[in-house]
């Protein structure tokens, strides 16, 4: 059996989840895992129906009042209760930040190996990045089951998922969390404060790097946005700048992204960024140099002055259908 430990909040599945259940249904088909089952850890909500409507497997709710409020602790006690009696192959998990934080801990727990931001599956072998992306490692993991796959964001795509012919069961079990043993004070996860956003779970994203210039010259970028209906982000020289706020920066240091539409301008496609997205579904680079590296992972490319092309691009967007 394969684990797919999904992630929500309040209810709502993150995207990445789905990313998760293909790259589980690709590692069940290589490695004959047999079938799959979805944990939701805490107050699920309508997740749960949405993920029992799919038919990928039954799912596994996981009860306690210790566990409506994520934290690390929290989770590493019910997940390794649970994994302890399931005895499954592979738990698969999306490579979000609440993963990043809890899973180590869960697998140091269990005394068992963990393959983090997998990229491709092969049997049970793992691809992943290394020094930022500059090389590719394949893992065949040792130590014993289960072993716990991390899936970078957009390196699987959700619509890939092979939905059930029929709905499947929804478990809800009972765990006993001591909240006394939980050392963290939950608070409100940073995508929730004031003027941020979660990036990873933007269908449109307008990006914009060194040759914006300047400051000033940002609201081109913006008008492009708001035509497309996307979220602006940056390289992380914008970011360092201080032109737009950390959390819109995208590459190793910041957020992976995967949209439906990536459009970068003035970006030069450093591998630091490109990390970050070039899993996209359809990559559009707008760049002077015709030699940028952002030119080798797009699908369509405009080599000219941004300042001309994007009010240009704009103008068309707007105009009346």
């Amino acid at each position: 059996m394969i684990l797919v430990v999904a992630e929500q909040r309040s209810g709502v599945l993150n995207r990445a989840t789905w990313e998760a259940i293909a790259a589980a249904q690709r590692l069940a088909d290589g490695t004959g895992g047999g079938p799959l089952e979805v944990a939701l850890v805490g107050a699920a909500g309508a997740a749960a129906q949405e993920l029992a409507a799919a038919g990928v497997g039954d799912v596994l709710v996981l009860n306690d009042p210790a566990l409506d409020l994520y934290t690390p602790d929290g989770y590493v006690a019910a997940l390794a209760a649970m994994i302890a009696s399931r005895a499954p192959e592979f738990v698969v998990l999306p490579h979000t930040y609440q993963t990043r934080d809890f899973v180590p801990a869960l697998a140091a727990r269990l005394n068992k190996p963990l393959v983090t931001d997998v990229t491709a599956i092969s049997g049970a072998t793992f691809t992943r990045p290394m020094f930022q992306g500059k090389l590719a490692a394949e893992v065949r993991p040792a130590g014993g089951r289960p072993c716990f796959v991390t899936c970078q964001i957009g390196a699987f795509r959700a619509d890939h998922v092979r939905k059930g012919a029929s709905p499947s069961e929804v478990t809800r079990a009972a765990v006993a969390v001591d909240p006394r043993a939980i050392r963290q004070t939950p608070e409100a996860p940073f995508q929730e404060a004031q003027q941020a956003v979660d990036l990873s779970q933007a269908a449109r994203i307008v990006a914009v790097g060194r040759g914006i210039k300047s400051r000033e010259q940002l609201p081109v970028a913006e008008s492009l946005a708001r035509a497309l209906g996307a979220e602006l982000a940056a390289s992380r020289p914008i970011c360092d700048s201080g032109w737009l706020p950390m959390e819109r920066q995208i590459g190793s240091s910041g957020q992976t992204v995967a949209p439906k539409l990536y459009v970068a301008l003035g970006i030069s496609g450093a591998i630091q960024h490109l990390v970050g997205m070039k899993g996209s579904r359809t990559i559009v680079a707008i760049n002077k140099d015709a030699d940028a590296p952002i030119f080798e992972v797009a699908d369509y490319g405009i080599v000219g002055d941004l300042f001309e092309i994007v009010p240009a691009l704009v103008a068309e967007l707007e105009k009346p259908s």
